[in-house]
């Protein structure tokens, strides 16, 4: 499919919130996230109904598998093909398997087998798919607008973590995991034909560039490929103490509000409906922070905000194993959401605006695999830590390493001063 490429001053001087082309990538954005929900609810459902709770736990985590070790040769093929070309290849792909199981589950009943299958293929497509969605934002708006659009993206993952799992729910109740699968599949599908519609622009400095503005060099190999990128990211002044403070943002942030909080939850006496009050709270929080630079657009001193509010909001994790009622630790979680919102658009839109468009895939895929490949990995060792010593050291210790996260990119200079462009 060849790619639709218009000059870069394309929605010049048109906010992002009001640009068609922004928007058409929005929708399918939207929609293949409220996909996602929806096939993570009906594999939940069909692999419990297939298999023993341990048999669906592994069904589960199959997919985790491909994502981290194929993430980085992703980034590559985001770069050599073209974000915006691989984004609707993946999203083709996911379809068509997510209609071929629920075909499978409506014919011929199949056991867990086709569900690892479905799920294995996901993680392998998602490595590729990932890096692209991440590079592909700076393809369609201008530079200025990178920060709008990172708090657009926001409202979509809010909004498709509200609605997708209702909507599972609804199509497991109606007909059974098939029809919750094939509801993922329609909608992953309608993304299509909206990122088809969608134009990409020619980035400054893309020198060797084919189709969307991706650079490609068939003369050298993959590896090669994916090799400089790492040295790239190594070598650059911003980008390098970035991923660093990323890394032990996410490592401080994921452990104690995924298994942490539960834990919490279950010690206080709050029950699962505490829980879900807790979690609606980050959710709530989060949604405002992306609202905030959907409306304002752009923030200045985007390195300094960055390790503000990683350090104000690893103080917030911390206190949030000491709130002495419910009450507290909902505004304490709707804190630490606002805040985490705030640090990973800019951190986000410093990523886009910082990284040579060459190298925009390869990037993502590093960030990325630090996000969804490495901090998952402290969800375990806080769960064994909270046995041994408690909420509240866990919860402390957490919040000391993603503090080191804005410490990093306050002492680093050029990350300091980084600033978003006008």
């Amino acid at each position: 499919m060849s790619a639709i490429s218009v000059p870069s001053t394309e929605g010049a001087g048109v906010p992002a919130h009001r640009d068609g082309n922004v928007l058409r990538w929005l929708a399918a954005y939207t929609s293949s996230m409220v996909g996602d929900s929806v096939y993570y609810i009906a594999l939940s459902w069909a692999a419990v109904q297939a298999g023993t709770p341990a048999q669906a736990g592994l069904v589960m985590s199959v997919s985790a598998v491909p994502r981290a070790l194929l993430m980085l040769g992703g980034g590559v093929v985001a770069d050599r093909l073209g974000p915006r070309r691989v984004v609707i290849g993946s999203d083709t792909a996911r379809c068509v398997a997510v209609f071929a199981v629920a075909a499978l589950l409506l014919l011929a009943g199949p056991g867990l087998w086709a569900l690892a299958l479905l799920a294995l293929v996901f993680g392998t497509v998602d490595a590729v798919f990932m890096p692209a969605v991440g590079a592909l934002p700076a393809r369609v708006t201008t530079r200025d607008q990178l920060a709008r659009v990172q708090g657009m993206r926001g409202l979509a993952i809010r909004f498709a973590s509200v609605v997708g799992a209702p909507l599972g729910g609804l199509g497991v109740a109606l007909g059974g995991a098939a029809t919750a699968f094939g509801l993922a599949g329609v909608l992953i599908a309608v993304s299509v034909p909206l990122l088809v519609s969608v134009r990409v622009r020619e980035l400054p400095g893309d020198d060797a560039v084919v189709g969307d503005g991706a650079a490609v060099d068939r003369g050298e190999s993959a590896w090669h490929d994916l090799v400089s990128g790492l040295r790239y990211i190594r070598r650059h002044r911003v980008l390098a103490p970035l991923m660093f403070a990323i890394a032990l943002g996410d490592l401080g942030f994921v452990g104690p509000l995924n298994v942490g909080l539960t834990l919490l939850a279950d010690q206080r006496g709050w029950g699962a409906s505490g829980m879900g009050a807790v979690l609606a709270g980050f959710g709530v929080g989060a949604g405002v922070a992306s609202l905030l630079l959907t409306v304002r657009g752009r923030l200045p001193r985007a390195g300094l905000v960055a390790a503000c509010t990683i350090l104000a909001g690893s103080v917030a994790i911390g206190g949030l194993a000491f709130a002495p009622t419910l009450v507290t630790a909902v505004g304490t979680a709707l804190l630490v959401g606002l805040l985490a919102g705030l640090s990973g658009a800019m951190c986000g839109a410093l990523l886009q605006t910082q990284a040579d468009p060459a190298y925009l895939g390869r990037v993502t895929a590093v960030a990325g695999l630090v996000s969804l490949g490495i901090a998952p990995l402290s969800m375990p060792v806080s769960a064994a830590a909270i046995g041994t010593w408690g909420t509240g050291p866990v919860f402390v210790t957490s919040a000391v390493v993603c503090g080191l996260g804005g410490v990093v990119a306050l002492s680093v200079r050029d990350l300091r001063r980084a600033e978003l462009p006008r």
